[in-house]
């Protein structure tokens, strides 16, 4: 499984945080109710299962917000609070590539990148009665 996030720090207030949300034209991702939401850090995630068609993340994320780039300036954000991060589960091997052009376009508008991968270790049971239990 891979989790292709998209990270805008805002100033914390709730009021920041939804104009994000309206510029992108998205509903950040959240696993808490409301009430008890961090305003802190808006996120977006698109999560690709193994049969899943390829998503690529860097291109999709840079064409949505290099249109909307100065609309978040005008509220406070900067290149500089945006991260995207890919967190990629794995069994066996880690690998991956960029293409020249998606590193090319994602330093050009100074975003940084984060990658963090995640072995899966699944155990085996030794016996088929452990399988049944």
């Amino acid at each position: 499984m891979k989790y292709y996030q998209m990270f805008i720090d805002t100033d914390g207030t709730q009021t920041h945080y939804d104009a994000v949300s309206c510029i992108l034209g998205l509903k950040p991702y959240s696993d808490h109710d409301s009430e008890h939401e961090d305003f802190k850090t808006w996120m977006y995630l698109v999560q690709q299962g193994e049969d899943d068609p390829y998503y690529d993340f860097i291109n999709n994320f840079l064409d949505l917000l290099e249109p909307r780039l100065n609309a978040l300036a005008a509220i406070g954000i900067t290149n500089k609070d945006i991260l995207f991060w890919l967190v990629y589960e794995y069994e066996h091997q880690c690998a991956m590539f960029f293409e020249p052009q998606q590193m090319q376009r994602l330093g050009q508008q100074g975003i940084y990148l984060n990658i963090d991968c995640r072995e899966i270790l699944r155990s085996e049971p030794k016996s088929i009665e452990q399988a049944v239990i």
